[in-house]
C-alpha cells in the first residue's frame, strides 16, 4: 500500500518541472554561466531523464504521461523554443531531446493517430514552428532548432503550418488555424518560409547549411502539398529562388540550390510547375550562363537543368527562339563541355542526346505555336521522365 502514495508524490514533483523552468526562462539573460543557467539545465536534464530514462532507472509511463500533459499545459515548449538560445550547450542539447521526444509520443493506452504534442502545435500552438524557424536568427539557436524543425517536419500538418505562416491570416500576425487557409490564395512572401532564402544566403556557414537541409526536406519530402503550393506561388518563389540561391555570391548555397532546382523540376509531382518553368525564356538564359560559370560543379548542376529544357518536346516559342538563335554556338560549346568526364556514362549519354535534339531543331515557324500550357489544355502530352534524360 505504501508504494502508491511514494507514485503519488513522484508525478507531483515531477509535473512541477515545467512551471519551475517556465518561471526561469525569463530571468535567462544569455548562455554564459550563471545561477540560472545552472537551475535551468537542472531542470532540462531531469525532464529528460525522466522521458529517456538513465542507464541506472528505466522509464516509468505514468510519469512520463504526466510530464508529456505538464509541459504542453505549462506551454513550456513555446517558451523554450522563443529562448532556446539563451540556454547554456547542455541545455540546448536536452532541449532537443525533450521536443524530439515529444513529436514522437502517443500514450500507449488510447487510440490517438499522432502524438498529444503534434495536435497542441498544429490545433492550438502554431507559434512554436515559427518560433524554431526563427532560431536560424542567431548562432546559437540554429542548429537545435534546425534539428527539432526537422523531426516535426516529417508531418505534412506541420509542413503546411509553415508554409501558410502569413501576416493576413491570423490576428497576431501568424497562422493560427490550418483550417483558415485557402491553399488557391498566393502567399505575400512576408511569412516565416520566405525567410529561409535569407538565412540560407546571409547566415553564417553552419546556419547556412543547416537552414538549406530544413528548406530542402520542405520542398522534396512533401510532394504534393508543395506541388500545389509551387503553383500557386510560382513567381514569387522562383523570383527569390532564381535571385537569391541561384545567383548567391556563396560557392556552396549556389551549387546546392542548382541542384536542388534540377531534383524539383524531374519530380515527377511538380509537373505543371517543370512545364511553367522550362517555358519562360529568362530562365535558359540564367541556365547556359550557368553552363559558362568558371567552377566546374556549377556547370555540372547547371547542365541538369539545361537538359530539361533542351528535353522538353513542346517548347515554348521564346525557348525556341533562343536555342535557335543560340544554336552554331551551342554545338560549338557542348562537344568540349566538361571533357574531362570521361567516366561518366550516364552525363556523356545525355550530353550527345541534347547535341543530337539541337542539331535536329527545324526552323522557327513564322508564327508562334501554341504555347506548352494551351497545349496541356487541349490534353497534349508534356515531357515525360524518358525524354527529360532523368
Amino acid at each position: 500500500m505504501s508504494f502508491f502514495p511514494f507514485v503519488r508524490s513522484k508525478q507531483k514533483s515531477v509535473a512541477e518541472l515545467p512551471r519551475l523552468a517556465k518561471e526561469i526562462l525569463p530571468r535567462l539573460e544569455g548562455s554564459a554561466p550563471s545561477r540560472q543557467n545552472e537551475e535551468i539545465a537542472k531542470l532540462l536534464s531531469q525532464m529528460k531523464s525522466v522521458l529517456q530514462g538513465t542507464q541506472e532507472t528505466e522509464t516509468s509511463p505514468e510519469l512520463v504521461f504526466t510530464l508529456v500533459n505538464a509541459i504542453i499545459q505549462e506551454d513550456l515548449l513555446l517558451n523554450l523554443a522563443r529562448n532556446v538560445h539563451k540556454l547554456p550547450f547542455e541545455g540546448r542539447k536536452d532541449t532537443q531531446v525533450i521536443f524530439s521526444f515529444l513529436l514522437r509520443y502517443k500514450h500507449p493506452n488510447t487510440l490517438a493517430d499522432e502524438p498529444i504534442a503534434l495536435a497542441h502545435i498544429v490545433n492550438e500552438r502554431p507559434e512554436i514552428i515559427i518560433a524554431l524557424c526563427r532560431g536560424y536568427d542567431r548562432r546559437e539557436s540554429a542548429l537545435c532548432c534546425g534539428a527539432v524543425l526537422r523531426e516535426a517536419l516529417k508531418h505534412d500538418a506541420i509542413v503546411a503550418t509553415l508554409l501558410y505562416d502569413d501576416p493576413r491570416t491570423g490576428s497576431d500576425g501568424g497562422l493560427r488555424n490550418l483550417s483558415t487557409v485557402n491553399p488557391d490564395v498566393p502567399q505575400t512572401g512576408k511569412g516565416v518560409f520566405w525567410r529561409f532564402f535569407d538565412w540560407i544566403d546571409k547566415g553564417a556557414f553552419e546556419v547556412s547549411a543547416d537552414a538549406f537541409t530544413t528548406f530542402r526536406d520542405i520542398l522534396t519530402k512533401h510532394k504534393e502539398l508543395v506541388s500545389q503550393y509551387l503553383a500557386v506561388n510560382f513567381d514569387l518563389f522562383f523570383g527569390y529562388y532564381n535571385s537569391v540561391l541561384v545567383q548567391s555570391s556563396s560557392y556552396v548555397t549556389k551549387r546546392q540550390s542548382i541542384k536542388l532546382l534540377g531534383e524539383i523540376l524531374l519530380d515527377r509531382p511538380n509537373y505543371q510547375v517543370m512545364t511553367t518553368y522550362v517555358d519562360q525564356g529568362e530562365h535558359l538564359k540564367m541556365c547556359m550562363n550557368l553552363l559558362k560559370d568558371e567552377r566546374k560543379m556549377v556547370q555540372y548542376e547547371g547542365f541538369h537543368v539545361f537538359k530539361v529544357f533542351v528535353a522538353n518536346p513542346h517548347k515554348s516559342f521564346v525557348i525556341q527562339k533562343i536555342l535557335w538563335n543560340n544554336k552554331e554556338r551551342l554545338l560549338k560549346f557542348l562537344p568540349g563541355f566538361l571533357a574531362d568526364r570521361t567516366d561518366d556514362g550516364q552525363f556523356n549519354d545525355e550530353k550527345d542526346f541534347l547535341i543530337r535534339q539541337i542539331e535536329n531543331m527545324p526552323p522557327l515557324p513564322a508564327d508562334p505555336p501554341a504555347t506548352t500550357a494551351q497545349h496541356m489544355a487541349r490534353g497534349g502530352p508534356g515531357l515525360t521522365a524518358a525524354a527529360a534524360v532523368n
